[in-house]
């Protein structure tokens, strides 16, 4: 009894101190972030909360995006990962509880009649072998005289947060790269109306010119050159519509889905995303992005490992009572209570030289937690300079597209004159030529800027955390 007495105690001191945790709590170091972005511009709160289907209005365009969210296999697998880190979690917070296991043995031992044992087993058994019997319940416990579950608890919740940020991060990525996707088709079409539309111009050309050189007004040369400019714009056509089909194999596969057409709902010309950025938000709610939260968490999972690093050096108390029934002989197996057998026992371990071990697996900890915080402080750089990435090419965009529009104004105004000019024999063939090649180009590059000022907004809606409700 004195001995149930002291272990008793041993227990109790052990409770009163479980909330001396080792590991020192995480605390954010100060990023110092700069007072606004590169481009002057400060954004509000709002930015970040608009849902995804409220920046890209495309009805198709929120179908597949729905999809890839649902069905993609990069998000199907982070959430299975996200339940095995549940799991963990679920786990860890079970840490300060006891361990009960059931033994339930049998076994026969023939022993050797010259040795000792094997003499009087038989004389007192009157058998050759000496049968044992054993039912046990056993009961084991360690006191958590450090926080060690605490810890565990700290780490398997930063690891599940992380990942669940992760996750977030991920789809946020995945519907940028839907929306790109499906714009970026929306593009190759306009470049094969651009094409067959130029073919049309070209063809008209042609057949004009082939009356004047049956007429001898011009040479072939003419002829010749007028039609290299028509294979020109048909050479696009196959092009085009090889990009067209790879680009939606590419977008289906992203959708989970197996490559074929895509539907689409309108044009590249009619299609404008949610403007929300004129007034934009502050550098230090970057924080708030999936990416930045869960390299914070990473380090947070970090600083718990630390702790349960140090925690290892220290001396653990265990606990291990047992009761069950033994006997050498079956039918007494359970004859009560004879057959009872009980042990109580305290332990008390501290290592002492483990080759420093645990001494370096500790300095290890401390570097990965610093690891990790150079990484978390990365990220958010890295942040601020997507978003002034992202606000310049959407600025300048923007200014292009304006020059463009304009300079598209004037070449279809001069590929009109020098065909009206040269019908009138007042140009040459060439002037016409060339106003039709540059009429070309230029559509193609406006198609092109539309794209980068549609990509650049779609970039900075990532960039700054926006995406996923």
């Amino acid at each position: 009894m004195r001995s149930i007495y002291y272990i008793a105690i041993a227990a109790a001191l052990s409770l009163s101190t479980t909330s001396c945790v080792v590991g020192k709590k995480y605390k954010r170091e100060e990023l110092a972030a700069p007072a606004n972005y590169r481009e002057n511009i400060t954004l509000t709160g709002d930015t970040l909360a608009l849902p995804w289907k409220d920046f890209y209005k495309d009805a198709k365009l929120q179908e597949l995006i729905n999809k890839a969210l649902t069905k993609n296999f990069e998000v199907v697998t982070a959430l299975k990962t996200m339940e095995q880190l549940n799991l963990n979690y679920k786990q860890a917070k079970l840490s300060l509880l006891p361990s009960l296991d059931l033994n339930v043995s049998a076994n026969r031992a023939y022993l050797s009649k010259s040795s000792l044992n094997g003499s009087l087993s038989e004389q007192f058994t009157g058998q050759e072998y000496l049968d044992d019997y054993t039912a046990s319940l056993a009961l084991s416990w360690e006191a958590d005289v450090w926080g060690k579950a605490a810890l565990r608890k700290r780490d398997g919740r930063a690891s599940y947060f992380a990942q669940k940020e992760n996750l977030l991060a991920l789809k946020t990525r995945i519907i940028v790269q839907v929306a790109q996707a499906y714009y970026n088709l929306l593009g190759l079409d306009e470049q094969l109306k651009i094409a067959e539309k130029n073919i049309l111009l070209t063809t008209s050309t042609l057949q004009m010119m082939q009356l004047q050189y049956n007429s001898g007004s011009i040479s072939s040369l003419a002829l010749d050159q007028t039609e290299a400019q028509k294979k020109t714009a048909e050479l696009l056509l196959p092009q085009a519509k090889a990009s067209i089909a790879v680009q939606e194999n590419a977008l289906r596969i992203l959708c989970g889905e197996y490559p074929d057409a895509i539907e689409r709902a309108g044009t590249l010309s009619n299609s404008e995303i949610a403007n929300i950025f004129p007034s934009g938000i502050p550098v230090a709610l970057l924080s708030r992005r999936p990416d930045v939260k869960a390299a914070e968490y990473t380090v947070m999972s970090a600083a718990a490992k630390t702790g349960l690093a140090k925690a290892a050096m220290y001396p653990s108390l265990t606990l291990t009572p047992s009761i069950g029934a033994n006997t050498f002989e079956f039918e007494k197996w359970f004859d009560f209570p004879g057959s009872i057998t009980k042990t109580i026992a305290a332990g008390i371990l501290q290592p002492l030289f483990r080759k420093k071990e645990l001494s370096t697996a500790y300095k290890v900890a401390v570097i990965e937690q610093e690891k990790a915080a150079v990484a978390f402080k990365q990220s958010f750089t890295i942040a601020v300079g997507e978003v002034s990435d992202a606000m310049s090419k959407l600025k300048y965009a923007s200014e292009r597209r304006d020059l463009v529009s304009e300079k598209t104004t004037a070449l279809n105004k001069a590929t009109k004159d020098a065909n009206l000019l040269y019908s009138n024999g007042m140009a040459n063939y060439l002037e016409v030529i060339t106003a039709q090649n540059s009429a070309l180009q230029n559509d193609l590059e406006a198609i092109s800027i539309k794209l980068e000022q549609i990509n650049a907004s779609i970039d900075l809606y990532r960039a700054l955390g926006g995406g996923i409700e």
